[in-house]
């Protein structure tokens, strides 16, 4: 799907519209902007973690990791799921996997090639 042309023509409820939807994918980037956000999304394509399991993988206090989770459960991107006293964490839809995977392509793929 290739980006669309944009001539000028756009009537007001057009440019509503695409207002809104600029907003909302700004706020989506800036919500993965951060590389410990970032880290987390990577975690969690793989499936269903644990906030302990993501410290434990991210090297990060407990803090610092329900901090991240929770401006991305804010903006939409995770959602916790409680079980007894333990808090999961998954993605909340194929966006972020998406963008991961592009992320992936441009700025990691290289060095898995290279061996780094």
């Amino acid at each position: 799907m290739g980006l669309p042309v944009f001539d000028g023509s756009l009537d007001e409820e057009e440019m509503d519209r695409m207002v809104e939807n600029a907003t909302r994918a700004s706020n989506f980037l800036k919500a993965i902007s951060h590389e410990g956000r970032l880290m987390i999304l990577c975690h969690l394509v793989s499936g269903e973690k644990s906030v302990t399991e993501l410290e434990s993988l991210l090297s990060a206090r407990q803090a610092a990791v329900s901090q991240q989770l929770s401006r991305l459960r804010l903006e939409g991107l995770v959602v916790p799921r409680r079980e007894g006293k333990v808090i999961y964490y998954r993605l909340a839809d194929e966006r972020p996997r998406r963008i991961l995977e592009l992320v992936y392509e441009l700025f990691c793929a290289e060095d898995v090639e290279e061996g780094h």
